[in-house]
């Protein structure tokens, strides 16, 4: 086993996750609002020192992904977000892409840029104990898109991220993410995101990543949120489980799930019957973001200062969670 590959296990196995709290400060900024809570660095820094310290980073928690601020912050005991994370047993990670432009020449869909200069801010970042990195790459499906142009792009600029990532002595996390946002069918999500994904791994391995040492995180096959057309949780397992099945090489260690605009229960749901149903060799888990902590935002808004019961949310989340990917969950472990 390589370094890389023990990490990526690390992170993933034995019914762990990911917790994704990489959100920029202008989505952080939304959120906090959304629930009247002034978006200051103090108050971004209490919500997630927060759920780091919580009891389920020991349990549930692989890795955390954070976003530059949060990395470089100090909690309120003085000690760093990155140590905070790793005393738990938990891995920290970054998200080093700089977010998405407008496609050159495909002006409707979306190019993820932060190439420039990415191996040194890696080798900050190695140095402030990250282990992990994310880049998001996002397609739009309709008529037309997403288009060859823009399958191309994104899986050229992921794949040379993740060669600079393990370089630099880290795993990368492969984010392909095809949106919800439309009215196509899951069939139509499946065929999409399955070429989305192909070439993805075409890219990887013409850049000699080594491919047990990353983890993917893809969406799930799921209808449009506007198509009239919904499948049941069943099919969305049955799809997504096709998909990877034809689409990941085996040395892949393990697929983390993003949530993609799922509720907490859809997405917990939904993780469950993929495990229950998965007949690969892959782990499959969690890399949520809002899918982990809603409920906790909208409870510790109440009363910023009420750290145990923001705390117990998160811990329930985080639980339910860990049980999907195991695929022992339950609506009547969610109630308990």
């Amino acid at each position: 086993m390589s370094e890389l590959n023990k990490i990526a296990l690390k992170i993933i196995s034995n019914g762990k996750g990911i917790l994704a709290a990489d959100e920029s400060n202008g989505t952080m900024t939304k959120r906090l609002e959304a629930v009247n809570v002034n978006s200051t660095p103090e108050n971004r820094l209490l919500f997630r020192e927060t759920l780091f310290s919580s009891e389920s980073m020991k349990k549930y928690i692989g890795g955390v992904i954070l976003y530059d601020e949060t990395i470089n912050q100090t909690t309120n005991f003085g000690e760093s977000i990155p140590d905070l994370i790793s005393s738990s047993g938990a891995i920290p990670g970054i998200k080093v892409d700089i977010g998405t432009k407008s496609l050159a020449n495909s002006s409707e869909e979306k190019i993820t840029e932060g190439l420039d200069g990415l191996r040194e801010r890696l080798d900050k970042y190695y140095k402030l104990g990250a282990r992990f990195t994310k880049w998001r790459g996002v397609y739009t499906i309709s008529n037309k898109y997403p288009s060859k142009l823009a399958i191309n792009s994104n899986a050229h600029a992921l794949a040379r991220y993740s060669a600079l990532v393990q370089e630099s002595k880290m795993v990368p996390i492969v984010e392909p993410e095809v949106l919800m946002d439309g009215d196509h069918s899951a069939d139509i999500c499946l065929r999409k995101t399955s070429e989305v994904i192909k070439k993805c791994f075409d890219e990887l391995i013409f850049h000699k990543v080594d491919l047990s040492g990353i983890i993917l995180k893809p969406n799930m096959v799921l209808s449009g949120n506007q198509s009239k057309n919904q499948i049941s949780n069943e099919e969305i397992s049955q799809k997504t489980l096709e998909c990877l099945k034809n689409s990941v090489p085996i040395e892949v260690p393990g697929i983390a799930f993003l949530s993609g605009g799922q509720s907490e229960i859809e997405a917990t749901k939904n993780l469950n019957l993929i495990n229950k149903n998965n007949n690969t060799k892959f782990i499959m888990t969690f890399s949520y973001g809002r899918a982990l902590q809603q409920s906790a935002l909208g409870k510790w808004s109440k009363n910023i200062k009420n750290i145990k019961e923001t705390q117990n949310t998160f811990n329930h989340r985080a639980k339910m969670c860990s049980l999907a990917a195991l695929g022992k969950w339950s609506n009547e472990l969610e109630n308990k």
